[in-house]
């Protein structure tokens, strides 16, 4: 083992300071060094997927992209969403949102041509890079919001993104420095006890 790696209490550490913080709480003027955020989708990379299939892509918008983002999002939207049942709100959010935040990534799982591994588990593994992204944006003390509105599972956002059918957009990752004036969301996991099921006696 190598005798460099973070501790157990400061690996928890990290994973329980990591908070979601929206993009209207980010600081959209201060962008983010290219070198940091290479490094972060590096470590999203290394998370676990079955087969060494590695399923992930990493679409970056920054600058004026993100108004492009927004404009497609908002489409999107339109497009799949009944005239009389728009939310004026939602429908805003999704124009404002991506001019909050200086980075968004949109993170998609690209499906393995002989499909030897399940979708689900494709997905699962994009899901897990996300989180290496997100904790190692906490230690790098950037905020994250994790967006997935079912807009992204359509034929309209992989034709934006330029992903084959058989791929999915799993989630928008908004990255940015939080504002001094961002609140502190509060942080709680309701007790262990009520989500873990022991099975057997210790060997």
């Amino acid at each position: 083992m190598d005798a460099d790696l973070p501790s157990l209490a400061h690996t928890s550490a990290l994973i329980r300071a990591r908070r979601t913080v929206k993009p209207a709480d980010m600081d959209a003027a201060r962008t983010l060094p290219r070198e940091l955020l290479e490094t972060l989708l590096e470590n999203g990379t290394w998370a676990p997927n079955h087969g060494m299939t590695e399923p992930w892509r990493f679409d970056i918008f920054e600058g004026d992209a993100r108004q492009n983002l927004a404009d497609q999002l908002q489409a999107i939207y339109r497009e799949i969403t009944p005239e009389g049942e728009i939310q004026a709100e939602k429908l805003e959010k999704f124009g404002s949102n991506p001019r909050l935040a200086p980075t968004i990534v949109a993170c998609s799982m690209v499906r393995t041509p002989s499909a030897k591994v399940p979708e689900r588990e494709e997905i699962e593994a994009v899901a897990c890079a996300l989180q290496n992204i997100q904790l190692s944006a906490t230690a790098a003390g950037l905020g994250a919001f994790w967006s997935s509105p079912p807009l992204l599972e359509t034929t309209a956002m992989n034709r934006f993104l330029g992903l084959r059918p058989d791929d999915v957009c799993v989630g928008l990752l908004y990255l940015g420095y939080p504002r001094a004036s961002a609140a502190e969301p509060p942080r709680n996991r309701r007790p262990l006890a009520e989500k873990a099921h022991w099975h057997g006696a210790p060997a």
